[in-house]
């Protein structure tokens, strides 16, 4: 390739390796996840919810809008998501009580039990990635560095 051209060599893509990493380890967390008859989608929502359920005054705080925003997902790809959770009843979704448009998340009984379930997943796939601790808290800094530019941005 000419030398004008370096910058569009796949090995000099910083995006590339970031796709390819954040694909395989999702992967990784597949054969856990069927366990628990879960997407990946569906396991960081149930993280967030699992993260809240304590922290709330009322039974139903858990906002979709916030939880789209933490997640960076849309409402296209949250609606079809969380409508899957209920039907296997690990969540409800009720209509706020002071806006009709927005909905509220809560766990139900099953879905609260599937965290004890889930509560060892995160240490199985940190073993598999073979990073130390330090390589480990490095890598989720720039990750979060990068995400934070970029969503800065867009604010």
């Amino acid at each position: 390739m000419p030398e004008d051209y370096e910058s569009l060599r796949l090995e000099n893509q910083l995006c590339f390796p970031i796709y390819a990493a954040s694909r395989e380890i999702t992967r990784l967390y597949t054969p856990y996840l069927e366990k628990l008859d879960l997407t990946y989608t569906q396991y960081l929502v149930m993280l967030y919810l699992w993260e809240r359920e304590f922290s709330c005054p009322g039974p139903n705080c858990q906002k979709v809008t916030e939880l789209g925003k933490i997640l960076m997902l849309d409402s296209g790809t949250l609606t079809p998501l969380l409508k899957k959770l209920e039907q296997k009843g690990y969540i409800t979704r009720t209509r706020d009580e002071h806006d009709e448009r927005g909905l509220n998340l809560t766990l139900t009984k099953t879905g609260r039990a599937l965290k004890k379930r889930a509560k060892n997943i995160p240490v199985q796939i940190g073993q598999k990635l073979c990073l130390t601790k330090k390589e480990a808290e490095t890598m989720y800094h720039l990750a979060y560095k990068i995400i934070n530019n970029l969503t800065k941005e867009e604010k």
